[in-house]
């Protein structure tokens, strides 16, 4: 997600605090949101699959191939 879109989250924020929000504007606040939140479990899920957890025998499982393809 890119700068000017967390702006815009951040101005509609402040202006719904401050005036509230014409209904267009509560529309626009809900997409970028939702934007927002699943570029952000995108990211999360990538780290997480790149995570590799020595076992206690020594080997080694790694998580990204193990429960790398669920959807949530």
């Amino acid at each position: 997600m890119d700068k000017q879109k967390i702006a815009r989250i951040n101005e509609l924020y402040h202006k719904s605090k401050a005036e509230g929000l014409t209904a267009a504007e509560r529309k626009e606040q809900q997409i970028l949101r939702r934007e927002y939140i699943d570029a952000f479990k995108r990211n999360l899920r990538s780290q997480l699959n790149q995570i590799s957890i020595q076992e206690v025998d020594g080997s080694i499982t790694d998580l990204g191939q193990k429960f790398g393809n669920r959807e949530e």
